[in-house]
């Protein structure tokens, strides 16, 4: 018998929907928010901490997440609904608005 995962169809498809970014965009982009003149951290420690759970559930799998997982999975899909159109077309908006959204791999400038 398989095990069971906290995470239902409808939160792993919804988070997919709003997460939009790649699991390579997501490292990328919180790797370039993190630096700063003087250096850059390294990579698993790059970004906020809620955007390096995201590519952490990202490079997993469903039956693979656990409670605190989907936690997170809710928060994000909740940020983004939050912030954007139900529809997810792309929309402009200020560029920190951008940067928060694309801190939990959401870039509302890419198509849905």
């Amino acid at each position: 018998m398989a095990a069971e995962t906290p995470v239902d169809e409808t939160l792993w498809a919804e988070f997919h929907r709003v997460v939009n970014m790649t699991s390579r965009e997501l490292s990328e982009w919180l790797r370039t928010r993190s630096a700063d003149p003087d250096g850059e951290p390294l990579p698993d420690q790059a970004g906020t901490p809620i955007g390096q759970h995201v590519l952490a559930i990202l490079r997993k799998r469903r039956v693979d997440l656990d409670e605190d997982d989907a936690r997170v999975m809710r928060k994000v899909v909740d940020r983004v609904r939050a912030e954007r159109r139900e529809d997810l077309e792309p929309t402009a908006g200020q560029a920190h608005w951008r940067h928060r959204l694309m801190t939990v791999g959401h870039d509302p400038l890419k198509p849905a």
